[in-house]
């Protein structure tokens, strides 16, 4: 039995469709289904309770099966990393699933350096959900996940890669433009372009205006910060982004940022993995790239992310 036929097995049971594992492993689905057949064939055992539409289910044999596989996958990773790292050579596959407010800006200046250090690395980038990157980490199929205010998960660890600001901008014909600061209080009663209350940013968001008595009632909510930009622009609304993803918008002046008189609102960035989880040198090497710059928010008058949280 290959190694290549035991991965194709589990990706089968995590994914439950021939057509994603066939695509997960670049080959067809008809493949997916020999290399399953032959296990079975090897082993005298139905593994796969074949569904309609193509959907698939483990039979009792197939899930003891993808236990054992799925010990035999991980032995052969960490033995094929040990022998890498015996001749002290970088690199591997690395899995990578990220917010889009990092991994659209934050990620790419680290990760072109990264490339150009590590050549021998293979990194593939998937933009999710926080909530599916905690899912995608747990199950093994990212290797490591970007988050802003990393949570709490079980099997799951974070460490911190720094903190970025989140910045109030508007539109260009917005009555606050030409103003050098405003009052926290004068956002109340503002069409004000919310990211969707189950992120991770928009609870902490809302924490501290509550905290604070500052009543918003958000006019949109949108789950990813390039549609949040666009109808702030439009809708000649305001929000609260990440300064990195609004460069290009500032100096076209399509957006304009706005201080918040006596306020520094910055939010936490963390790398989330498997707890326990072997890391090869490629994963250590990665993270010490995306920690590179980071930035701490201290002094009168900021709030560093901790207490976005903590209140």
């Amino acid at each position: 039995m290959y190694i290549e036929s035991l991965k194709v097995f589990c990706d089968l049971a995590r994914m439950g469709s021939f057509s994603k594992a066939g695509e997960a492993n670049q080959v067809s689905q008809s493949a997916v289904s020999q290399q399953i057949t032959s296990l079975e064939r090897k082993l005298g055992v139905l593994l796969v309770a074949r569904g309609g539409r193509g959907g698939v289910g483990l039979t009792q044999e197939g899930l003891i099966f993808l236990t054992a596989c799925e010990e035999i996958l991980a032995i052969y990773a960490r033995t094929g990393t040990q022998l890498r790292e015996l001749r002290n050579v970088v690199s591997g596959e690395l899995r990578v699933a990220a917010v889009h407010s990092i991994g659209l800006y934050e990620l790419p200046p680290k990760l072109k350096a990264f490339r150009q250090a590590h050549p021998e690395v293979k990194v593939l980038v998937e933009y999710k959900q926080a909530s599916q990157i905690y899912t995608a980490v747990f199950s093994g199929s990212a290797d490591l996940g970007l988050v802003a205010f990393p949570a709490r998960r079980p099997g799951v660890q974070s460490e911190s890669i720094g903190e970025d600001e989140m910045l109030l901008v508007c539109s260009a014909q917005h009555r606050f433009v030409g103003r050098p600061n405003i009052d926290l209080k004068e956002l109340e009663g503002e069409k004000f372009v919310a990211f969707s209350p189950d992120q991770p940013t928009r609870k902490a968001l809302d924490k501290y205006f509550r905290d604070r008595d500052v009543r918003l009632s958000p006019f949109l909510e949108f789950d990813d910060v390039e549609t949040v930009k666009k109808a702030v622009e439009v809708e000649e609304a305001l929000s609260l982004v990440p300064r990195k993803s609004v460069g290009k918008e500032l100096l076209a002046r399509v957006l304009v940022g706005v201080e918040i008189r006596s306020v520094c609102i910055r939010r936490p960035l963390a790398v989330v993995s498997r707890r326990n989880a072997p890391r090869s040198a490629a994963f250590r090497a990665l993270v010490e790239y995306l920690r590179a710059g980071a930035t701490a928010a201290d002094g009168d008058g900021v709030l560093s992310a901790r207490n976005v949280i903590s209140g």
